[in-house]
């Protein structure tokens, strides 16, 4: 595994300080952004395609911080 931490943490957000770092981060936006439009052309109303949204939100997030985390630069104590 690299030596180089892919994320920085600034308090309980982590910042891409390398180049795989910010793919993740594009490639979390990108997931997102389909799983919107994929929710939104199948919706029912707009608080169904929301709450929807929402769940898979959650999981994607969950997703990156835990990979995030994994790969962060330690803080000094």
């Amino acid at each position: 595994m690299m030596n180089l931490p892919w994320f920085k943490r600034k308090g309980i957000f982590f910042i891409p300080v390398s180049i795989v770092g910010w793919v993740l981060l594009l490639s979390a936006l990108i997931c997102a952004v389909y799983v919107f439009i994929t929710i939104d052309n199948k919706r029912h109303s707009g608080s169904d395609a929301l709450m929807n949204f929402v769940f898979h939100l959650i999981i994607i997030g969950a997703i990156y911080s835990s990979i995030a985390f994994l790969t962060s630069r330690k803080q000094k104590a």
